[in-house]
């Protein structure tokens, strides 16, 4: 059940959990696990409720899946996005498909055309497998635009891909000549 509780919830732990846990006093480890228990203690101290159902909930129903549960049940993470110095996950490399997507808006258009697609305050590039999403993500931004990277030809001169838990495709940067737009998303 995706309801407002749920939602508000959700951007609170996204926050919390990627870039500001010291804004309630908790700390997240390397790998960016923060205890559930102290999380809830933290939150508590600064005026928001959570409980253990309420975690499940919003991790369980989350579309983008943003959060992963510990297998024991302890911790929680978000699985991408963070940008905090502090965390850095250890993703395992992957071969990437031959065509990744990254959705933007028009009014950046122009920057990424002169140094490529960079990270910004977060570690990696955040690349799709398919153009809806990309779009979707575009939209967030203003008038959107897909970007059709060339990412099995960036693996063969040696960059290296991730895949979050939740499906995204992370890469240090998309240089300038290994992506196009992509006309059949506009």
């Amino acid at each position: 059940m995706h309801n407002k509780k749920n939602t508000d919830t959700s951007k609170f732990l996204s926050y919390i959990l990627r870039h500001a846990p010291e804004s309630i006093g908790l700390a997240l480890d390397q790998e960016g696990w923060a205890d559930i228990d102290q999380l809830i203690a933290a939150a508590a101290r600064h005026g928001r409720r959570l409980d253990r159902d309420l975690i499940a909930d919003v991790v369980r129903d989350n579309d983008k899946k943003r959060f992963s549960i510990s297998p024991d049940g302890a911790r929680i993470r978000a699985v991408q996005g963070h940008t905090s110095d502090s965390v850095d996950i250890q993703h395992i490399e992957k071969e990437p498909p031959p065509f990744l997507y990254h959705g933007t808006a028009t009014r950046f258009l122009e920057s990424i055309q002169q140094q490529g697609l960079i990270p910004g305050s977060r570690h990696h590039v955040h690349l799709s497998q398919d153009i809806a999403t990309a779009v979707s993500v575009g939209q967030r931004y203003g008038k959107p635009v897909v970007l059709k990277v060339a990412a099995d030809r960036m693996r063969q001169a040696g960059h290296v891909f991730f895949q979050a838990d939740n499906g995204v495709w992370l890469t240090a940067h998309v240089p300038v000549g290994f992506f196009d737009v992509d006309a059949a998303a506009g």
